[in-house]
């Protein structure tokens, strides 16, 4: 229960400060291209400027599509700053000449590019972040696809790996979160008619990125990912107004991980459950006795834990002969509800000799639910 006494520490007033000073992040997400998010973007940018609102653009992509062209006109258009990528010559935002410029806001497409050789930042989502901590605000634009969390769910949908992606951390701090929306026939109907791409780009489209059930299951994921910044928003609301109110009991999720390559897939899809349920994220690895795994593997657990951090989770590393019992121990003592489990990736023979991890928690266990994710295999990459 809020209490109307509570005292704010300093750490909580230095926090509010700093957001006091920082610019405002506005981004247009979409289930996929050619929703209209750079439209809708471009359309709200002249509105505010009618309104006295000094908007410029810092670098947007048309695409080829006339009506995103000519709603460009009329806009003032920073200069972009040539760069190479991969031997190719090409343009990138500015952000030194935006910093300079300093307009109350500046538009930046497609959040998740990567940047050129050479850039102050590897990726245009630390560029924004630069320009907001400057006190300018920024209005950009995401597909759902690009969302770290969502990597593995978004593969097994459209079959690619997208290897561009944003931390979730990017969205859940954006000051606003607009949803562009389109139903998948009219989007399809779109791409048909040559407003999204052009000649054989849209015809492959169609056959594969760009199929009616991909298109609605990408839509369902970005009303979701809506909805639940849209529940958070009012929880922060009423906890800084002291506002009672029905919250719900504290659901605990664990992910124990091993040196193995499914290590993100379980920390993705474990940080998905614990940010439905609002719920604690711990991502645990039970390491041997004595001594360490292979450097190969250390390396793999450094970089999931990495991961697992960025996802806001309290990793915890144990040592255990007894996989298991270290697994079942831990979640006990800290009163986890959910424990999230790879599927073996040990032979028939293996487990009936060694036995199985999954089988021994499921044994020692009961108020636990247990959900063991199975292997993926790897079908390409965008």
């Amino acid at each position: 229960m809020a209490s109307i006494y509570k005292r704010r520490t300093p750490e909580e007033i230095l926090a509010d400060i700093r957001r006091m000073s920082r610019g405002k992040h506005r981004i247009y997400l979409g289930a996929a291209p050619g929703v209209g998010k750079t439209y809708t973007m471009l359309e709200d940018a002249h509105l505010a400027k009618r309104q006295g609102i000094d908007v410029v653009v810092g670098v947007v992509d048309a695409h080829g599509r006339a009506e995103t062209q000519a709603l460009l006109e009329g806009l003032e258009a920073m200069p972009l700053k040539p760069a190479t990528y991969k031997g190719v010559p090409v343009q990138e935002l500015d952000v030194e000449a935006v910093r300079e410029r300093a307009p109350d806001v500046v538009l930046v497409d497609e959040l998740a590019h990567t940047n050129a050789d050479g850039m102050p930042h590897a990726k245009r989502w630390e560029d924004v972040q630069e320009l907001l901590d400057a006190g300018i605000s920024v209005w950009s634009t995401l597909n759902i696809q690009h969302l770290e969390s969502l990597n593995d769910t978004v593969r097994q949908i459209v079959g690619v790996r997208v290897r561009e992606t944003v931390p979730d951390s990017v969205v859940r701090e954006a000051d606003e979160l607009r949803l562009v929306d389109l139903p998948p026939e009219a989007l399809i109907e779109r791409l048909k008619q040559g407003k999204v791409y052009a000649g054989r780009t849209a015809d492959r489209a169609l056959q594969h990125f760009f199929r009616a059930g991909n298109l609605t299951a990408l839509r369902e994921l970005a009303l979701r990912i809506v909805a639940d910044e849209t529940d958070d928003r009012l929880e922060r609301y009423m906890d800084s107004h002291d506002i009672e109110g029905p919250w719900p009991v504290q659901d605990r999720i664990m992910v124990a991980i091993t040196p193995s390559p499914n290590g993100a897939r379980l920390i993705r899809r474990g940080y998905r459950i614990a940010r439905r349920l609002k719920a604690e994220f711990y991502v645990v690895i039970v390491r041997p006795p004595e001594g360490s795994f292979s450097a190969r593997d250390e390396v793999s657990l450094a970089t999931n834990l990495a991961l697992a951090r960025q996802f806001g989770a309290k990793t915890v590393e144990l040592r255990s002969a007894n996989v298991a019992r270290a697994l079942v121990d831990f979640a006990k003592e800290h009163h986890i509800t959910q424990i999230v489990m790879g599927e073996s990736l040990r032979t028939p023979w293996q487990e009936f000799t060694r036995g199985s991890v999954i089988n021994q928690v499921l044994r020692q266990t009961s108020n636990i639910d247990i959900l063991v994710v199975g292997k993926e295999w790897d079908r390409g990459e965008a």
